[in-house]
């Protein structure tokens, strides 16, 4: 069975099972008028307990009209800043991966740091500052902020002045606003999550020259198919997704067949992950490197998602215009997160983990790095160091029995998420592959790769608090050349490994399984691993 819908420039398409699983949904959701409902912001679409806040988060179903506004604003920056063709984003979460996406799409280029790793903010710093502007986008979290002061600390000693080459996006009365940088107020009622198409996407795409006009009438175009209640694009993904988890398909993996914007795989991951990740319940997303990658035949609880044209073997395709498939997948998200029964708004893992953060690094005043119990390795393989709870890696002798130890320990039917704390030059991009190829043979389990902190704000949230069905294997690196944050009393490196510490706390809270390695030397390390699992 095949289920196509299409409207205002996009399509998707459901194929299979997911066809008559979703059948009764749809109609359910129609009849229940939640086109006409979400469109017009009506707050109490996911139940009384999710009312409040969600008032308060719902302005993005209007972005494409109210961020029309912001264009005026957006030609007198660029005009300003013209010359300035090294634009660096420092932020968290869904519009800073939208506004990447953005700037790939449109062959643009955009340096975006959601990371305090020291290696890559120094790489960062060391570019030419005379070109530079840097853009903050969001709420100012501790990475930001170091961000922040570490760029402020190079542009001085370059003989810049601050002042005039940062831009700062966040929502009004932000401590930003006042902070003698160039401020533009986003909508209050619009969070990073749902963001793309606001404020927090647009300005950093705007200022390294993306046509942001055009974006906003591709999802003006969609919006009328938004309405519909049935032969609506929106609400058939949502439904697609939502009813997934019902019949045991908590996992939703992602391909991108080339066709489409690079990049958009990690930005939909983010947005479906911290949405729906919660009280148990929820999706999560697996990021593969394409319909041919290892793990995407799985036989058992997952949906299977080609961003393109459908493919042999995915439950769902989804393609169209950037502008209206930002639009597409939150308004998806949000029916989805109806359907499931959970708030798209509420994301306490994130909260918990900024909170563990804040904690550690009061206890790190000095600049040492934090500790946490049990942080002497039970094992150590050349530069890597293995650290762990629990009898699971009892008897293994190197990082092949630690690997085998842990992928046997997976879920059957499960998933296993690998948490990078390090460079994104790194070279990591390999060790999905062959983890990937193991842990379907073994276990028929999956295996998803992100980088930190970038996943603490996006698939973080689904780990934590979403289905039951993970092993977590944690990485973080030594640091070669630490970087001091001005007025802090710590280094970027201290912070790096904060997160992760912080992370881990979060995890084990919860009785999650987690294992540790800790490279002793990032590339020899990082080989070692790669040796370890194609053995």
């Amino acid at each position: 069975m095949t289920l196509r819908v299409t409207g205002g420039g996009v399509s998707v398409t459901v194929r299979g099972d997911a066809v008559g699983e979703t059948d009764g949904v749809l109609g359910r959701l129609a009849a229940d008028g939640v086109p006409a409902a979400l469109m017009g912001g009506n707050a109490s679409l996911w139940g009384p307990e999710a009312t409040e806040k969600a008032a308060g988060r719902l302005g993005w179903v209007h972005a494409p009209d109210r961020s029309r506004r912001l264009l005026p604003r957006l030609d007198e920056l660029t005009e300003r800043f013209a010359g300035l063709d090294h634009v660096v984003l420092a932020g968290t979460g869904g519009a800073c991966l939208a506004a990447e996406v953005i700037a790939r799409a449109q062959g643009r280029s955009l340096t975006l740091l959601d990371t305090v790793d020291p290696h890559q903010i120094r790489r960062a710093t060391r570019g030419p500052l005379d070109r530079t502007l840097l853009v903050l986008s969001g709420a100012e979290t501790v990475e930001t902020d170091g961000v922040r002061r570490v760029f402020e600390r190079a542009f001085r000693d370059a003989g810049v002045d601050p002042a005039g080459r940062i831009v700062a996006v966040g929502p009004p009365g932000s401590p930003l606003e006042t902070s003698g940088h160039t401020f533009v107020a986003a909508d209050p009622e619009v969070d990073g999550c749902f963001g793309a198409l606001s404020a927090y996407g647009l300005v950093p795409a705007a200022l390294c020259g993306a046509d942001v006009r055009r974006l906003l009438e591709e999802a003006e175009a969609l919006i009328p198919s938004l309405l519909l209640a049935y032969d609506n694009p929106g609400l058939v993904l949502g439904a697609t997704l939502g009813t997934a988890t019902a019949n045991g398909r908590d996992r939703l993996l992602i391909a991108d067949d080339g066709s489409g914007p690079a990049g958009l795989d990690r930005w939909v991951e983010q947005l479906v992950a911290e949405s729906t990740g919660k009280n148990g319940r929820g999706v999560v997303p697996v990021v593969v490197e394409g319909p041919a990658a290892p793990g995407f035949a799985a036989t058992r609880g997952v949906r299977r998602l080609v961003l393109g044209e459908p493919a042999e073997g995915a439950d769902l395709a989804v393609s169209g215009p950037l502008g209206a498939l930002f639009l597409l997948w939150e308004y998806a998200a949000a029916v989805a997160c109806r359907v499931i029964g959970v708030s798209p708004f509420d994301r306490p893992a994130v909260h918990e983990s900024e909170e563990a953060l804040a904690g550690l690094l009061r206890g790190a005043e000095d600049g040492t790095p934090p500790v946490v119990i049990g942080c002497e390795p039970v094992l150590v393989d050349g530069e890597v160091e293995v650290h762990a709870t629990g009898d699971m890696l009892e008897g293994a002798k190197d990082l092949r029995d630690v690997l085998d130890a842990f992928t046997h320990a997976a879920p059957s039917g499960g998933y296993i998420a690998v948490m990078a704390y390090l460079d994104t030059a790194d070279d990591t991009a390999g060790l999905r592959p062959p983890f990937a190829h193991r842990a379907a043979h073994d276990r028929d389990a999956q295996v998803a790769f992100g980088l930190a902190p970038r996943l603490l704000h996006s698939t973080g949230q689904a780990y934590k608090d979403g289905p039951r069905t993970g092993l977590f294997l944690q990485i973080t690196g030594a640091v070669t050349t630490d970087v001091d944050v001005p007025g802090r009393p710590y280094s970027l490196g201290t912070l790096q490994l904060a997160q992760a510490f912080a992370d881990l706390r979060a995890l084990r809270s919860r009785e999650h399984t987690v294992v540790r390695l800790h490279l002793r030397d990032r590339a020899a390390g990082l080989a070692r691993l790669e040796a370890a699992l194609n053995g």
